[in-house]
């Protein structure tokens, strides 16, 4: 199954508990879709989120996040895992 990273920017609010809340929210809802939320990072500075999840398409993806939390990447990039 592909891989996507997907991108959220300028996120309001963004604390490591709002974050890991709605990985939690995702990680709920993901099997109806077919994804599977790997991991996520942040940078509380800048108010980003990257996300790295198997999902049959983007729109399988982002339809996780819309029904997890509400809140849609900016962008989702298919990627390839290097060695």
């Amino acid at each position: 199954m592909p891989l996507y990273m997907d991108i959220h920017r300028n996120v309001e609010g963004l604390t490591p508990e709002a974050v890991a809340e709605a990985h939690q929210k995702d990680v709920e809802v993901q099997d109806e879709y077919g994804v599977k939320y790997h991991r996520y990072w942040y940078n509380d500075e800048t108010g980003e989120v990257f996300c790295l999840a198997e999902a049959p398409s983007k729109e399988a993806a982002e339809a996780v996040h819309r029904e997890g939390h509400g809140l849609i990447a900016d962008e989702i990039i298919e990627v390839k895992e290097g060695s």
